[in-house]
């Protein structure tokens, strides 16, 4: 069973969460007022944001990213440090070497492609070129000594070289939060420490997406965000490899500019349109989705569009979506939610009011096909064609056995679908704010991280359960 100060903080949280979704029944026009055609993807009053920081001191650096002019969708990117790969450790190993061999000068080669130690950056810092090639090193991990350059003596990550290839390639991951369509955000403490875990522990690059909320914005804005942001991934791969190609033509279009010797894609203004971080570190060929509670529901709704896309997206790939115990439920109440319906956090009768402010009175039903992804006439690819599919539910979660018969379909179809069943466990046990430190959190995400490095290693299925 839960600990009692669990218990106790779930009294507390559903009094409030209580508190909140009624206040939204009651004054709707306050909220759509205060969102208007824009929308919002955050509540201050609700949650603490964390600030972006773009300096490795924990591992990863942060930065957000408005990807709409006409909405308020916006990205977090958390870019791991094992992109560049220039650790304390390999900074030691390189001088062990140096000092044992003062005139060791090798040119060491590795998969990730030829030498090329230019140096750019963005949103106007001053970009570089090293010409002298004589001490130039690489490592194994496919970046070179000179990526030390990259970062200020504040450690502030400041750019990349838009046409070398010293740069080493992550898998991106699309995370979508939880928080009941109605609240929760990309950016909040919470969300921020959770997609720094699962950075660190999966070696990609996280894009925390922040959705418009509702009643705001009921159905479908929450989901065609989601798939809105995957488009804007493949608008920005493509701006990347224009950059790479147009620049290492020195083309004179005018969609190009340069900068101190730096060719990149630019629009009318001069603004450069391609994001640097993705471009310098992105794989997009490696794409996979994760969603919690409710953002479950949405990375399933993108995993089923990128299937019906097929090579639209290119390069673009979705090879794996994770869903963190999803907001799925039906008008045919299933063994655990007649069992567990006063459950810890999220009880159903606050469920289903989080789904009345999601979908409109017209549309409201259990069976709609954004509630139950089992309704048969649900729209969308066959479920065999869906990408390998980890499940994570919890004991003591009133929506488990929708997730788990979602997932059982799925096997049945010959995709790969295993479920994790957490023991003692609540809705959101590795994402809630005051649970993200537990070890069964951690371990979740450990356990994410090895199923999820089935489907993204370049070196094939090393791992597995």
């Amino acid at each position: 069973m839960p600990s009692i100060g669990v218990k106790l903080y779930s009294v507390f949280f559903k009094f409030m969460l209580k508190h909140r979704l009624q206040g939204r029944f009651q004054n709707p026009d306050s909220d759509v007022g205060g969102g208007g055609s824009f929308g919002v993807t955050s509540r201050p009053e609700e949650e603490t944001s964390a600030a972006a920081n773009p300096s490795f001191t924990d591992g990863v650096a942060t930065k957000d990213i408005h990807i709409d002019t006409s909405t308020s969708v916006s990205v977090r990117i958390f870019l791991p440090d094992t992109c560049l790969q220039f650790s304390e450790t390999l900074n030691k190993s390189l001088s062990r070497v140096a000092r044992s061999d003062p005139n060791l000068n090798v040119l060491r080669r590795n998969s990730h492609g030829s030498s090329n130690n230019n140096v750019s950056s963005s949103n106007g810092v001053t970009v570089k070129r090293f010409q002298n090639q004589d001490n130039y090193r690489r490592n194994s991990y496919g970046c070179s000594s000179d990526d030390v350059g990259l970062k200020s003596e504040n450690g502030i990550y400041r750019g990349y070289n838009p046409m070398g290839n010293n740069s080493r390639k992550l898998p991106v991951m699309l995370q979508f939060h939880g928080g009941g369509f109605v609240s929760g955000s990309n950016d909040s403490e919470s969300n921020d420490f959770f997609c720094r875990r699962i950075a660190k522990l999966c070696d990609v690059i996280v894009l925390a997406v922040g959705y418009r909320l509702a009643p705001e914005h009921k159905y479908p804005a929450a989901y065609k965000d989601g798939l809105k942001v995957l488009h804007w991934l493949v608008k920005q791969s493509n701006l990347a490899g224009c950059s790479k190609s147009l620049g290492s033509q020195r083309g004179g279009g005018g969609d190009l500019r340069k900068s101190d010797g730096q060719w990149h894609i630019a629009d009318a203004f001069g603004a450069s349109m391609v994001e640097p971080w993705l471009a310098a570190h992105g794989d997009p060929s490696r794409c996979v989705l994760l969603g919690v509670s409710c953002g479950g529901n949405i990375a399933d709704y993108v995993a089923r569009k990128a299937v019906e896309a097929g090579k639209l997206l290119d390069p673009v790939k979705v090879v794996a979506q994770v869903l963190m115990y999803p907001f799925f439920i039906g008008s045919v109440p299933t063994h655990s939610e007649i069992k567990l319906a006063n459950s810890y956090f999220y009880d159903k009768a606050m469920s289903i009011l989080a789904w009345k402010l999601f979908l409109s009175e017209e549309e409201f039903n259990l069976d709609h096909p954004a509630a139950n992804p089992l309704v048969a006439d649900r729209e969308g690819p066959p479920l065999k064609l869906m990408p390998p599919t980890l499940t994570v539910v919890a004991e003591h979660d009133w929506m488990r056995d929708r997730a788990i018969a979602y997932s059982e379909e799925l096997r049945k179809v010959n995709v790969d679908a295993p479920v994790l069943d957490y023991k003692d466990a609540v809705h959101e046990f590795a994402t809630l704010d005051m649970l993200l430190k537990t070890p069964q959190a951690q371990a979740c995400a450990e356990d994410i991280a090895i199923w999820v490095k089935k489907y993204i290693s370049l070196r094939g299925h090393e791992f597995s359960y």
